[in-house]
């Protein structure tokens, strides 16, 4: 038996008795949150399970993570190794609950001292200045991909890294962030792949950097640098729901960065991506804030036909470049989410929504917040082969059409009609004109108490 949902306020569910889904759930009393205010028992956030209907998530089986986890395979991690431990083989599909205390640094050791890139790159031969030098576009050109003695080393130090930060999530697995500790995971990724049922909750995720971005002259007109590893990454997944998590590259803004052969050195990725087939998602009442490419559904053009169903709602995207999200090929709802496009610690915006590669988006009642000068038409983006079917959408309190402002001034048209009727929408407000100040104190992690 599913939880309480996030059809009500959170102010209004901390008051809400439900003890009795702990019961139903049939994992015993686990541990049950206090209101100091109330008086009143609330939810029990380690075995909570996705409301019905809250998004593409609920569908089918839904999605439970590891409720029905027993008490061997719930763990409290403060530390790395902890962690790792924790999660234990990826084949191992064992219900099993994860609490994090505290911020995980992803980048120490076993015994918890601080790696750095220097320990990454040590023994494999690689050092930025050689690489710079191998692959000046002066002299190697532009036309191919580096390769070689430094290209080889880059990768060997990269494939240490990652080796040390990329957390693989089994399934039937809860992670969720301890009330009240700063709970997160700072320069880690965690990586659900090829998994089904997995809750991510209450957790700060923050600068999930790449020490060795591969340089790419043949990536757009003048090259890119381009990074691994997102902050939680979503590959051929099903049946995932993120809840109340903050994405942040906070402890390293972009605006940091050096400039190689003209161009930035991009150490950061996506803050959350959905691709290779991944399917039946939620993600709701999360805080998406500094960050570039934010959220990608769909690798590529021909990433997967029939999945990549993803439900966006009750999120605050603040200070975010772009991807909010980009979607290809799937069918996917965003509704009564706030975007705060002003530009912050350096992240200017460039668009919000992007539905492309035959895309179907339906986004209803969300609201948008713009500074003066903020053009309407570039809040939307697209090939000519996506579609948006919008209604309800707010731009500084005044209900807007942003596919016709979009249209009016680009020559690839957004189409306006879906070949889908989103009914898993549970929450769904009929109106946006509140969400600015409802989710200001309702989102992200360390609001669940």
């Amino acid at each position: 038996m599913a939880s309480a949902s996030h059809r009500r306020s959170l102010r209004r569910r901390r008051t809400l008795v439900v003890s009795a889904a702990v019961v139903a759930a049939g994992v015993g009393a686990g541990v049950l949150v206090m209101n100091a205010n109330a008086g009143t028992t609330t939810v029990d956030l380690y075995h909570q399970t996705l409301a019905a209907k809250d998004g593409w998530a609920s569908s089918g089986s839904g999605t439970t993570g590891g409720a029905k986890a027993d008490s061997a395979h719930t763990f409290t991690v403060s530390t790395r190794a902890q962690l790792v431990k924790a999660l234990g083989s990826v084949s191992d599909t064992t219900p099993r609950i994860i609490k994090v205390k505290g911020t995980i640094d992803a980048n120490t050791d076993a015994s918890g001292k601080k790696l750095t890139c220097a320990n990454y790159a040590s023994g494999t031969g690689y050092s930025l200045a050689s690489y710079l030098k191998a692959y000046d576009p002066a002299t190697y050109g532009r036309s191919k991909l580096p390769s070689g003695t430094q290209e080889k080393a880059r990768a060997a130090a990269q494939k240490k890294q990652a080796a040390n930060i990329v957390f693989k999530v089994p399934a039937n697995t809860t992670i969720v962030g301890v009330p009240g500790t700063k709970a997160g995971i700072t320069g880690g990724m965690l990586q659900i792949q090829k998994v089904d049922n997995v809750i991510v909750r209450n957790l700060t995720f923050s600068d999930t950097e790449d020490c060795f971005p591969q340089w790419d002259p043949t990536d757009g007109s003048s090259g890119n640098w381009n990074s691994q590893y997102d902050s939680v990454t979503l590959r051929g997944a099903t049946h995932v729901w993120a809840d109340h998590n903050t994405f942040t590259d906070a402890g390293h803004f972009d605006s940091t960065n050096p400039k190689y052969y003209g161009r930035e050195y991009q150490v950061h990725d996506g803050a959350m991506d959905i691709t290779k087939g991944s399917d039946l998602v939620t993600v709701e009442r999360n805080q998406f804030t500094n960050h570039d490419k934010t959220m990608l559904i769909g690798a590529s053009d021909t990433d997967s036909t029939g999945k990549l169903r993803v439900t966006i709602h009750h999120n605050v995207w603040k200070g975010i470049v772009q991807r909010a999200p980009l979607s290809r090929l799937g069918q996917i709802h965003i509704y009564n989410n706030v975007y705060d496009t002003a530009t912050l610690n350096g992240y200017a915006l460039q668009y919000s929504i992007n539905s492309r590669a035959k895309a179907q988006v339906v986004a209803q009642n969300n609201y948008w917040k713009i500074p003066a000068g903020q053009k309407i038409s570039k809040l939307l983006s697209g090939d000519g082969t996506g579609s948006i079917k919008g209604s309800g959408n707010v731009v500084n309190g005044t209900t807007t059409d942003l596919v016709a402002a979009y249209n009016a001034a680009s020559s690839k048209k957004i189409k306006t009609t879906v070949n889908w009727t989103p009914t898993l929408t549970a929450g769904l407000e009929s109106s946006a004109k509140n969400l600015l100040t409802e989710l200001a104190s309702t989102t992200g992690a360390g609001v669940l108490s």
